[in-house]
């Protein structure tokens, strides 16, 4: 009896870490963060969901999701650039709605016609396609960026609906663009390892009659391993309704964030990365 009651909690434990909407990124995918340690409790909104996103069976990135505004808070990644092209099948995530849902990102059409989902029980966990339709001056914009990563696989995980905000069509094709293909292609030269993190500030405006927050700000951190003694950071802003990115050191960024969220001293990463 008692070796079958192991032999369940065993089981239970191994079910745990391979879920996708997850009790805390550092016991199940703290490998997208510099020393293993995910930004401070300072972003983390009311009804938060951490989610290690999987795709076929893998963790390609971690996301923080605001369940009430249905947006990403942030979403922590690799930096690993290669060629190939851009997906286009859009994703969700069905553990949103309840442990009991696949583990991993699928299609809209795929819960509905084989899960046995309603539309009404998908919106209410999370944004959908319809949200972003009919958009004027606006995007779906992400935070992790596809390009940002070296295979077919690791760029689709990207097309989640989770890891998606409502940003300014021209900030998203122009300077915002020219930060993620240019800038960081410059910075990261001599890195090693780069651990990036990209978020999005609440605004006031909604889309989708209200369901999906606006963002009034994007911003983007990175700590770069150039070699076990030496690290180097940088980190931008950018106002959501402006084609305008701004530079700031970590430091910077992180002190912006405080203010803009009026709460605790905001901390992206392990303290031994430098915040000047």
């Amino acid at each position: 009896m008692l070796l079958l009651l192991l032999l369940q909690v065993l089981a239970s434990c191994l079910w745990l870490g391979r879920s996708e909407v997850v009790t805390s990124f550092e016991s199940s995918c703290p490998q997208f963060f510099f020393r293993e340690t995910p930004p401070n409790e300072a972003l983390e909104p009311e009804n938060p969901a951490w989610i290690c996103q999987r795709y076929k069976n893998q963790y390609y990135f971690a996301t923080l999701y605001d369940r009430d505004r249905r947006i990403p808070v942030y979403s922590a990644y690799l930096y690993q650039p290669g060629p190939g092209k851009r997906p286009k099948t859009w994703l969700v995530e069905p553990q949103l709605m309840g442990p009991t849902y696949p583990k991993t990102m699928e299609r809209e059409w795929t819960l509905l016609n084989y899960f046995n989902v309603s539309l009404e029980q998908l919106s209410k966990s999370q944004a959908m396609l319809q949200d972003y339709k009919n958009l004027t001056g606006l995007n779906r914009g992400h935070l992790n960026p596809s390009g940002h990563h070296p295979d077919s696989s690791s760029r689709t995980a990207t097309f989640t609906l989770t890891n998606i905000v409502p940003q300014d069509e021209k900030l998203n094709g122009g300077a915002w663009n020219n930060y993620e293909q240019q800038t960081m292609t410059r910075r990261t030269q001599g890195c090693n390892t780069t651990y990036v993190i990209v978020g999005a500030v609440p605004g006031n405006n909604y889309i989708a009659k209200g369901r999906v927050n606006k963002p009034s700000h994007i911003w983007s951190s990175a700590c770069c391993e150039v070699d076990t003694n030496h690290r180097k950071a940088w980190a931008v802003i950018a106002e959501n309704d402006k084609n305008k990115v701004q530079l700031l050191t970590l430091g910077e960024l992180e002190d912006v964030l405080t203010q803009l969220y009026g709460r605790d001293q905001v901390s992206l990463f392990h303290s031994s990365c430098p915040r000047e």
